[in-house]
């Protein structure tokens, strides 16, 4: 695997210390209207030929999606493009939601 993983207590930890760390959710519009977390940044997997292009390579990416799996998918095809720090965020909003924030809605 070339890219990393981090749990949702993990973001969430980084987050509370005010690490500044671009959240993408890949998941589609009508999933992020259902559920989604303070600060991430839409950018549906559907789109990704026309939102990948203007990613920094450099950057920490964290990706999430709904269970972990089209974020790993993201995380893996981008790190293997030499993007270096490519995170994907464990489990995606289904497992943020009993660690996190309960008060964001499974579906």
């Amino acid at each position: 695997m070339n890219y990393e993983t981090i749990t949702p207590e993990e973001f969430a930890a980084r987050a509370a210390r005010g690490e500044r760390v671009r959240l993408i959710d890949v998941r589609e519009p009508e999933e992020f209207e259902l559920a989604r977390v303070e600060g991430a940044e839409l950018l549906p997997l559907s789109r990704f030929a026309e939102w990948a292009g203007a990613l920094d390579a450099e950057e920490e990416i964290v990706v999430m999606c709904h269970h972990g799996i089209r974020s790993a998918q993201v995380c893996a095809y981008l790190a293997g493009q030499g993007f270096a720090k490519m995170v994907n965020l464990a489990g995606g909003i289904e497992r943020w939601s009993w660690e996190v924030d309960r008060s964001v809605p499974r579906y």
